[in-house]
């Protein structure tokens, strides 16, 4: 595989020259630039977005090209351009009202038109993000089908269509073809990754599994972020974002971005962000039960660190050859603080630096790429383990000094990580006639290390966990005539762990002059990963499960395995004949079976695989034996739909409203859905954690100067329970780990606050364009300030008050 990759790469050096189409978009009427329009090559398939300037590029061969653009609320136009070397082309769109034009690439891994691909895709525009003064993250909480939520003042996060959880990895985050996940935990890098918000030019969202393209864990969904060209996004960028919180605590951030093209053949970006914030208000609750101490059981978070901080920075370099070849190069780092959700209280994030380097080569039919990504941490921890072993300390006889000491992190609390991961891809596209072929390799090589703090992997010095995976896929359209499209996809994946598995994917389109109909048949997995497999959490109480467990009654608990979900969805999206109306509306239904477990205990063990469980846990005689670990159990089904409608009053005012319904059954006769093991089967087995009902309306005004949006979010009351974690109302007769489900109570190890959600919300976001080089801007997020419980183990959310002043300057212009 490494071999293939080199060889690959420098036959692709060996190219020369190149051809190229480049030109600017304009409105017809007031010439002024449009920012982020979709650009694309018709004849070679692939394409780009408009810069600031409206201007962009595109590499081409030699030849007759057809070259398409599209801009929301404009009329589309495409033209035929013979290219020899480089060559000028200018459009000038007209308002029309169009939307679903958009090009987006996630589906298919190929551009297409949003309309036309066969999945559910949310987007976030160049021009959102650009418009938008506060994190762009928030603006997942705008598109439907999404349940958005945030951890915390550092934590905007997002699930998909259910079973969301506080170690949440069935949603997988993609960075520029780069997986964007931590190495033992499977986690989403979220805020850890060094991307930067001016450096963005769009995100896609897909709701539902897409794992034949992407590989295990684009299971619940995939969110993939395509950052700026350098060839077409050139000149300085500096952005400040000063801000306060609802608590009255200030923050501010500032970003850089410089991007030139050298010469024909090279063109580079640098960018460089800082920000720092004061987490919101709240102190958790440990409860320790100390003997000879009663009346006493809930102690404040140990050390509480509020401060939260943030430093970024990537660079690219891009080297343009003969016929379209690009090799580029490219690396990136972040060093993040902040608080950490987790089922067991939260985490202090201390100094967690993400460091990748990413080498890729590609032209209209191949491409490929080799990169390394870097985790590493030495001082984060668990605030409820250590304040929980500070008492421990008082209560041995220890001073105030030792107990806050380096003896506070013995019992597990500490977390050390330097773990890596080595991914290659090979990709190959063409074109026959009416079939299009899409095919690739890709090989993964994780490498994680602990130094036993919460792995099983050695200790310090010791060699780590090596995890080894390869998977292949081949995806097949063909266009039947020119309104019948057939999808048919395949992919084949072996995990050195849990073996092979096939995922299929299949659909048909109607595609028809205002909109498409899609039905499509998929598969998903979501797999184990490394702490699932290998976890040596608190001195081995949790224990991962690769090898399964052996109890004292010889009953034997099976190694954990991959969750399997089939998927079957029926869609539409389109315009009215005026185009002033678009929808786009789905139904789904999903068959899900052998559900990844949150931590359960299991009872008390004799053996994990072969091994003696007293060689495995180094507290055996704290806990003699008992393990808590991770398995599968069950099967579900669960169905809903998305709504979303847009409406354009003229060509400054639309409106957009969408609405999501979800639910679930499961066979309550089945023993094997009895996750808790207690006679029954009900919803404190399947842990749906998501709401039923949620929707929003959004009214939005531009032109081109002013770029406004009021946004209404509506989330319906829901009960979770994730682990030792519980937001529930009061449930008579019924109890979650032992306890009595009581609202505003404690609940074993940690508070019930009552449930999530049961919140209307505003978001407002004011931009002007002062000219070519200067904008300003304003977000309200939660504009009224409002409590808002929005998840477990975290602060509940206050307002955000953003001020945004951007300086842009292109010396070509």
């Amino acid at each position: 595989m490494k071999n293939y990759l080199f060889i690959l790469f420098n036959f692709a050096i060996l190219s020369l020259s190149h051809a190229q189409i480049s030109g600017t978009v304009l409105d017809d009427k007031t010439n002024e630039p449009l920012v982020g329009a979709a650009v694309l090559n018709l004849t070679t398939n692939n394409g780009t977005v408009t810069d600031i300037d409206g201007k962009f590029k595109l590499n081409a061969g030699d030849g007759t090209h057809q070259v398409k653009v599209t801009y929301l609320g404009y009329t589309d136009m495409t033209k035929t351009v013979v290219v020899k070397g480089s060559t000028t082309l200018d459009f000038g769109l007209s308002s029309g009202v169009l939307l679903g034009d958009e090009i987006v690439i996630s589906a298919s891994k190929r551009p297409e038109k949003l309309t036309n691909s066969p999945a559910t895709i949310q987007t976030i525009s160049a021009e959102q993000i650009d418009a938008y003064a506060g994190n762009a993250s928030e603006l997942l909480a705008r598109q439907k089908g999404i349940d958005y939520f945030r951890a915390g003042i550092a934590g905007p996060a997002f699930n998909v269509r259910g079973f969301n959880s506080n170690f949440n990895s069935k949603n997988l985050q993609v960075t520029d073809g780069r997986f964007s996940n931590l190495i033992a935990t499977g986690l989403p890098l979220g805020g850890l990754d060094p991307v930067l918000q001016d450096d963005i030019e769009r995100i896609e969202v897909i709701l539902g599994p897409n794992s034949t393209l992407y590989g295990p864990n684009a299971h619940n969904g995939l969110l993939n972020t395509i950052t700026k060209d350098p060839r077409t996004h050139q000149g300085l960028t500096v952005s400040l974002t000063p801000g306060v919180s609802g608590d009255g605590d200030s923050y501010y951030g500032g970003r850089i971005r410089y991007a030139d093209a050298i010469n024909d053949n090279f063109a580079f970006k640098v960018n460089a962000g800082y920000s720092k914030a004061t987490e919101f208000e709240y102190v958790d609750t440990v409860y320790i039960d100390r003997d000879g101490i009663p009346g006493k059981e809930g102690y404040e978070e140990l050390e509480l660190d509020r401060d939260v901080e943030f430093l970024k920075a990537n660079a690219q370099l891009i080297y343009s050859m003969d016929n379209g070849w690009d090799v580029s190069l490219g690396g990136g780092h972040s060093n993040s603080t902040f608080l950490s959700s987790t089922n067991v209280g939260r985490n202090q994030i201390k100094d967690w630096k993400i460091n990748y380097y990413q080498l890729k080569v590609n032209n209209d039919n191949w491409f490929a790429q080799l990169y390394y990504t870097n985790s590493k941490t030495d001082s984060t921890y668990s605030i409820d383990e250590r304040t929980k072993q500070y008492y421990r300390l008082l209560d041995g006889g220890f001073t105030e000094a030792e107990a806050r000491g380096p003896m506070s992190y013995a019992s597990g609390a500490l977390f050390i990580d330097n773990s890596s991961r080595l991914n290659g891809e090979i990709q190959y596209n063409n074109q026959f006639g009416a079939l299009q072929l899409i095919t690739g390799v890709q090989y993964q090589n994780d490498m994680a290390n602990s130094e036993g703090t919460y792995l099983l992997d050695g200790g310090p010095g010791g060699d780590g966990i090596n995890v080894r995976q390869v998977g292949g896929y081949a995806h097949l359209r063909y266009d039947i005539n020119n309104t019948w499209r057939a999808i048919a996809a395949t992919r084949y994946d072996d995990h050195e762990i849990y073996g092979t598995n096939i995922i299929p994917k299949f659909g048909l389109l109607r595609i028809g002059d205002r909109g498409t109909w899609r039905l499509t048949y998929g598969k998903g997995i979501a797999a184990p990963t490394i702490l699932n497999m290998y976890g040596n959490l608190f001195s081995g109480l949790i224990l991962g499960n690769a090898e399964g467990f052996t109890l004292t009654d010889g009953t034997k608990v099976e190694k954990q395995k991959v969750e399997k979900l089939t998927t079957f969805e029926l869609g539409y999206r389109g315009r009215t004949e005026n185009s002033k109306f678009f929808f786009d509306v789905n139904a789904y239904y999903n068959i899900n079976k052998d559900f990844l477990s949150p931590v359960t205990v299991v009872g008390v063990t004799t053996h994990r695989g072969d091994t003696p469980i007293s060689e495995v846990q180094s507290a055996f005689a704290v806990f003699g034996g008992l393990v808590a670990t991770y398995i599968n159990f069950g099967q579900v089904n669960t169905y809903g739909t998305d709504l979303g409608l847009n409406y354009y009053f003229d060509d400054n005012w639309s409106a957009s409203i969408n609405y999501s319904y979800f639910n679930y059954s499961v066979d309550e006769e089945d023993t094997d859905n009895d996750f808790n093991k207690d006679g029954k089967v009900n919803f404190l087995d399947i842990l749906v954690n998501a709401p039923s009902h949620k929707g929003g309306m959004g009214l939005n005004f531009k032109n081109s100067k002013w770029n406004t949006s009021l946004y209404g979010r509506w989330l319906e009351k829901y009960n979770y329970f994730s682990s030792f974690q519980i937001a529930s109302e009061t449930i008579e007769g019924e109890t979650y780990r032992g306890v009595p489900i009581v609202e505003d109570a404690r609940s074993g190890d940690s508070y019930n606050y009552g449930p999530l959600g049961g919140f209307v919300t505003f978001d407002l976001n004011v931009s002007y364009r002062v000219n070519k080089q200067v904008m300003i801007g304003a977000t309200a997020t939660n504009m009224f300030n409002k409590e808002l419980r929005e998840f477990t183990a975290s602060a509940p959310t206050k307002g955000l008050y953003t001020l945004l002043l951007r300086y842009h300057f292109n010396p070509d212009n």
